[in-house]
């Protein structure tokens, strides 16, 4: 019989690690990516599988790096740079009978903005979040074709430039990384005398996984303070891990989950439809009850740091502007449209803040604590 191993120490191990070769960018992420190494053991004790990413803004930041040293701890590893949606449905289905953790490096290549649409992948690395969410795709050839159901239940990391689309950067833990300082000393990482550490690490993972899966087996770990939804989805699993392991890991774990979900709320500036309806509320209706559509395409096109001055070479215009608030809703479920608005002498097109207040609660983050002042020439309105 195994002699039960201390998870806690075990952690700390692993976490010791990492610290030799990866330099991250707070104390939260590396109690993160300790943990999620962990939950690749443990992947059908949970309901969902978050996706790690290391991303970053420039090159040579340590992303590679940071993927390569998770190989050495996971449980059948497989480098995915090139792989096709195809080749992966059956690698999940079982290589050897084994099911891979899957390693995505370049992500950028797939999902970048030169890289077009990868809907097979997509779908792919989102149906995978979740146990028994099967693709179904047809096999065969020609008039011989059947319909199989393909498992994509699988744990995956990824690392590349810039963001991830949004459907999987809500599924993930996300680690942006950035270039070491030069008092950021790492050591010099050596695949053919590192990597058989790591395995030694993986293998005691294996079998601390094997002694504690009944105690993380449908166990829902109390959530920090306001952590619900996806993030929640996103953190049990590695919240459960920490409290089997004891020790500070529990209370190491609910600090890094607070830190990184605020970190991933912050960079999250939602779709571009939130945006304007952001902008709308915090600098352009703010203390007025209607706008003509003139004076709010004048007020959003002069905005700093916004994008609506320049939507693919073009400024956001009267067309653009109503396509975009009619897939919202007012508090009466009427698609948000522009109604007379009576000026001194004239009748203009416009919108009422009425009619926006229903998607500002719905889709908005929180406003600003203090409300800001009305812009100069729109106090009059009428």
């Amino acid at each position: 019989m195994t002699a039960p191993i201390d998870g806690a120490a075990l952690l700390n191990e692993v976490e010791a690690f990492h610290r030799r070769f990866n330099v991250f960018p707070h104390e939260a992420a590396y109690v993160a990516v300790v943990l999620w190494d962990a939950h690749a053991h443990l992947l059908d004790c949970f309901e969902s599988t978050p996706r790690l990413a290391f991303l970053s803004p420039e090159p040579g930041s340590g992303k590679s790096r940071a993927l390569e040293i998770v190989e050495t701890l996971v449980p059948n590893p497989m480098a995915a740079v090139d792989a096709s949606a195809a080749a992966l449905f059956r690698a999940v289905a079982g290589v050897d009978g084994k099911r891979p953790t899957i390693l995505f490096d370049e992500i950028d290549t797939i999902f970048g903005p030169k890289a077009g649409e990868n809907e097979q992948l997509r779908g792919f690395i989102n149906a995978g979040h979740r146990r028994n969410r099967p693709m179904f795709r047809c096999v065969g050839d020609g008039a011989n074709q059947t319909v199989q159901a393909f498992h994509s239940y699988a744990a995956v990391a990824v690392a590349g430039l810039g963001y991830l689309p949004d459907t999987i950067r809500d599924r993930s833990v996300n680690i942006r990384m950035r270039r070491r300082a030069r008092n950021e000393n790492i050591e010099p990482y050596r695949t053919r005398i590192h990597e058989k550490e790591g395995f030694a690490l993986r293998d005691r993972l294996a079998t601390w996984a094997e002694q504690v899966s009944e105690r993380v087996m449908n166990v829902w770990p109390a959530m920090p303070e306001g952590v619900t939804d996806r993030p929640a989805d996103v953190w049990e699993p590695l919240l459960a891990i920490a409290d089997a392991a004891g020790g500070d890991w529990p209370d190491r774990a609910r600090e890094a989950c607070v830190v990184l979900v605020a970190a991933s709320k912050a960079n999250d500036k939602g779709s571009l439809g939130v945006r304007l309806l952001t902008d709308l509320r915090d600098h352009v209706m703010v203390g007025i009850d209607r706008l003509p559509t003139v004076a709010i395409l004048d007020r959003l096109n002069a905005l700093d740091d916004a994008p609506w001055a320049d939507l693919n070479g073009k400024p956001l215009d009267n067309r653009r502007l109503s396509r975009m608030l009619a897939e919202y809703m007012t508090a009466d479920t009427e698609p948000i449209a522009s109604r007379n608005i009576k000026t001194s002498g004239s009748v203009l097109k416009g919108y009422y803040a009425a009619d926006l207040r229903d998607a500002w609660a719905r889709y908005c983050p929180p406003p600003p604590e203090s409300p800001l002042p009305p812009l100069p020439g729109t106090e009059n309105v009428a």
